[in-house]
């Protein structure tokens, strides 16, 4: 029997927060809440709607970890295989025992292009380095392979966009083909995300909405030149919210990846800054097991949160085309939810 449940308080915070973007909660085939609010683009007033596609930033780093897993499924490679194995190039400031495992769980200590612990404003790295540059998992390398190691390998959990930029490299290395295609072919197009994919800023397409970065004035700006100008194995898909939806309850059945792999996945491999972590995938536990795994994204522009609550069998997912408002939201779903 499905439970009914009351979203007036959830309703109500997306009009007070002026929320831009969709919102959908689904327990199994069920749809037990949606909403949209704001508009995808805001100087011709197109309204958000089901089937907008929003940026995603940093929550789309579970696809390349599930790539991974796909090439692990297929005996291509192990999580114990040294990634210089599959990277050509000067490694010289790479340490020899950085594993896929390493990288996955932001435990390799390597240098970050982009070190959240000392840097806060994603937008200030594209002054120095032009962000159309950015189309492809290669043009990222320069920003980091000649830093020298942060951390020794395995010491500590260090969130690092750029472990993930390594991946991404190595399934190319692996599969013959670009990170975005091995990804759209072996993950969007089985899955049945056919609205989704990893757009090019300027070449975006229909029912795409814009990021916008809200100014203190009261004004607000695009964010095309805030991000790179297409997305990676780090971040930046776009998706809509049934498209989300269908993911999860593709991996979480089973459907996607091999039982093993699919455990192996979600198993929480060290603990992060709040949660555990997983590959690619935040792990929030408490006394009685696991409570939810989530994903998390946040760009100038963009702010995502999705997560599956176990225990309720309950997807919600939270798209915005602004910078901040995601992280509210689900928290006000939760309180309902968990009731």
């Amino acid at each position: 029997m499905e439970t009914t449940h009351d979203f007036q308080t959830v309703n109500a915070l997306k009009q007070s927060s002026n929320f831009s973007g969709s919102i959908l909660v689904k327990q199994r085939d069920n749809t037990l809440f949606y909403a949209d609010h704001g508009f995808a683009h805001r100087s011709e007033c197109i309204p958000n709607h089901r089937e907008t596609k929003y940026g995603i930033a940093s929550g789309c780093k579970w696809f390349t970890a599930i790539a991974i897993c796909i090439l692990v499924d297929r005996g291509k490679l192990t999580f114990e295989t040294k990634v210089k194995e599959y990277l050509d190039g000067d490694l010289s400031h790479l340490s020899d025992e950085i594993t896929v495992h390493h990288l996955l769980t932001h435990t390799s200590g390597i240098a970050d292009y982009f070190d959240e612990e000392v840097m806060d404003d994603f937008e200030e790295l594209w002054v120095t380095n032009p962000m159309y540059h950015f189309k492809t998992v290669k043009s990222f390398l320069p920003l980091f392979i000649d830093q020298p190691m942060k951390h020794q390998v395995g010491e500590r959990f260090h969130y690092n966009n750029a472990g993930y930029i390594l991946l991404g490299r190595v399934i190319e290395q692996i599969s013959n083909k670009e990170f975005t295609e091995f990804v759209q072919e072996e993950i969007f197009a089985k899955v049945g995300m056919n609205n989704s994919g990893y757009f090019e800023l300027d070449r975006l397409p229909p029912s795409t909405a814009s990021g916008y970065i809200d100014l203190p004035d009261g004004r607000s700006k695009s964010n095309i030149y805030s991000i790179p100008a297409k997305g990676g194995a780090d971040g930046g898909a776009y998706i809509t919210v049934d498209d989300a939806v269908k993911i999860w309850f593709k991996v979480i059945n089973g459907e996607l990846l091999s039982q093993s792999l699919t455990k192996k996945l979600l198993t929480p491999h060290v603990k992060g800054d709040e949660d555990d972590y997983g590959y690619g995938v935040w792990i929030h536990q408490d006394t009685d097991g696991i409570v939810c795994y989530h994903l998390m994204g946040y760009d100038p522009g963009v702010s995502f949160h999705s997560a599956y609550y176990p225990k309720e069998e309950c997807v919600v997912v939270v798209c915005s085309n602004q910078s901040e408002g995601a992280y509210e939201m689900i928290e006000a779903i939760e309180k309902v939810i968990n009731k």
